[in-house]
């Protein structure tokens, strides 16, 4: 049977980030970063959002999109060169999405709606922008948070939790308290919570 636009998406994206050199160990097993990434974001909104339309879907899958291509170094190491960055990859991975959904045979409205879910636009305001959002800061917590707090100062630490839980909806926030934490990581959101 012919895989649907859908699933063509979807293979092509993973494709794109099975590219990736940088590797991440589970049980054992060397992960793409990036694909692995994917792989987790999408899991992740199923269980948080089980009807998630397929722009919403799409949109996580291709979240991070051949995100190594830009390094962090190539920006100045502040806040504003930060912003740059973000803003430099947002625009590539909704580039790149984009192509492949008109490779794959989707109108350009749907294309457009992709992108505006991969640029996070009107958080707060529309649905599926805030569900990715939530998806995006569940997957930290729950995968790459406790690796980046042990490279990182309290302080810093309890910043960034309060400025990820900013972002979140209630049901953000409801699902994030339901991920296991280690004593030490549970300490420092119940600070960054305080």
């Amino acid at each position: 049977m012919e895989p649907t636009r859908f699933e063509k998406a979807i293979i092509l994206i993973d494709q794109k980030n099975a590219e990736d050199i940088n590797t991440y160990q589970v049980q054992g097993i060397t992960y793409s970063k990036e694909l692995l990434y994917s792989q987790r974001m999408t899991q992740r909104l199923l269980q948080f959002r089980p009807e998630a339309s397929e722009a919403l879907q799409i949109a996580a899958r291709a979240q991070h999109i051949c995100r190594w291509k830009i390094a962090r170094n190539e920006y100045p190491m502040d806040r504003i060169g930060y912003l740059k960055w973000r803003e430099t990859l947002k625009k590539m991975h909704g580039n790149l999405t984009a192509e492949i959904l008109k490779k794959v045979g989707y109108d350009d409205s749907f294309v457009d709606r992709v992108v505006f879910l991969i640029n996070k636009k009107l958080i707060k305001k529309d649905e599926e922008s805030q569900a990715l959002e939530d998806v995006i800061c569940l997957v930290f917590l729950e995968y790459y948070f406790e690796e980046f707090a042990a490279k990182h100062e309290d302080e810093k630490i309890i910043d960034i939790l309060r400025k990820t839980w900013n972002k979140m909806s209630n049901e953000g926030h409801a699902a994030a308290l339901k991920l296991n934490f280690s004593k030490k990581d549970l300490a420092l959101i119940k600070q960054a919570l305080a």
